[in-house]
């Protein structure tokens, strides 16, 4: 099972201001009114919080604004698999809106402020049907009512095939090195143009669908190494975590470290 860190940080914030609000309403008065016959002025301001409350009142302020942006606002993860390549490589360190499709509570992922809706193309993080303490990050190819047809290595929205363009070879560099020489192809996806991995030696899973009311169909723009819809079905609304929209570092150790150039790149 995975480690759960908006648990954990929802219960330190709550446990450090509770602690707190404790004893600020029922401790601090009644320990200041009994050393001020024997403490100077002086003194008093000298005088230490027990350390619990003082710990508390230092990292309740950490534990909220962490909170708050980690859970309203930008979430970070890190790429663990090439299932995204070329898009997003191993060892790619990105942000993701958490806002962009309306604001969850933490834990208990109920939405309270609707906005926008997941378009086309999207690249998303969300939490694995099959297993929801797992974060997955594929791209939105199909919405609600739409057919989703793939054969032949080639997507089919609403019955129209998907536009791919061949682009050459791939080069293939650090941790994912072993896509090196596939074919790489841009795809246009409603508008969107992206660049797809295609493995033409490796058999494909084909299928026709429906996407029901309230899910998303997603693929890996690797997409002969990708475990995605075509596999475990569709991705519920209320799954969703965000929108994944740039990369703040990478570090991959077949690569000699850090790439630079991958710094701010914006994901589209």
């Amino acid at each position: 099972m995975n480690f759960d860190f908006s648990a954990l940080l929802v219960f330190l914030t709550f446990g450090s201001g509770l602690i707190w609000l404790i004893d600020s309403l029922f401790f601090a008065s009644g320990r200041n009114n009994d050393k001020k016959a024997s403490v100077s002025s002086e003194s008093k301001e000298e005088l230490k919080l027990p350390l619990i409350v003082e710990y508390a009142k230092s990292f309740f302020p950490v534990f909220f604004i962490v909170l708050i942006l980690r859970s309203f606002i930008f979430e970070p993860f890190k790429i663990p698999s090439g299932s995204m390549m070329p898009t997003l490589l191993i060892g790619d360190f990105i942000l993701v809106n958490k806002y962009e499709y309306g604001l969850r509570l933490p834990v208990l992922h109920n939405k309270i402020v609707e906005n926008k809706t997941p378009a086309r193309g999207d690249i998303v993080v969300f939490r694995y049907p099959e297993d929801p303490s797992i974060p997955f990050i594929k791209r939105i190819v199909g919405l609600p009512g739409d057919k989703i047809s793939y054969y032949n290595k080639t997507l089919y929205i609403n019955d129209l095939s998907v536009t791919q363009v061949l682009n050459g070879r791939y080069n293939a560099i650090g941790s994912g090195f072993m896509m090196d020489g596939v074919s790489l192809r841009i795809e246009n996806l409603s508008g969107i143009e992206h660049e797809i991995l295609i493995t033409p030696s490796r058999r494909s899973q084909e299928l026709e669908t429906m996407v029901p009311e309230g899910h998303y169909f997603v693929l890996g723009d690797n997409r002969d190494n990708s475990k995605d819809s075509r596999f475990w079905g569709f991705v519920p609304d209320e799954n969703l975590v965000g929108r994944a929209f740039m990369i703040w570092m990478n570090w991959d150790g077949k690569n000699g470290g850090v790439d630079f150039k991958r710094i701010g790149t914006m994901i589209k």
